[in-house]
């Protein structure tokens, strides 16, 4: 595995983003209707700062767009970032809104 790079670890149910060494990770859910829902996001203190939680929902993002899967973002942090980029809403599921 290199740094930076997302992984999908369906055994946890969670991606992870390895960062010097540390790793970040976004708990999910999804549905039979291919919704993802983000429960849960959590970064290493060591990271805490260095932008790890904002790479890691970005490329989280991304897979979500690239798999055709809508988002339910029930992670606040999720939420948040997702409010701050609107372009991001593009993905989220129906009836959901940041």
């Amino acid at each position: 595995m290199t740094e930076n790079e997302l992984i999908l670890n369906q055994d946890k149910k969670r991606f992870e983003l390895e960062v010097e060494g540390k790793t970040a990770f976004i708990e999910y859910i999804l549905s039979n209707e291919n919704i993802i829902f983000l429960t849960h996001t959590e970064v290493p203190r060591e990271l805490e700062g260095k932008g790890a939680g904002s790479a890691i929902v970005s490329k989280t993002l991304d897979y979500i767009k690239e798999k055709g899967y809508t988002l339910a973002p029930l992670c606040p942090f999720v939420a948040s970032y997702v409010k701050r980029h609107p372009e991001r809403k593009e993905i989220l599921a129906k009836g959901y809104n940041v």
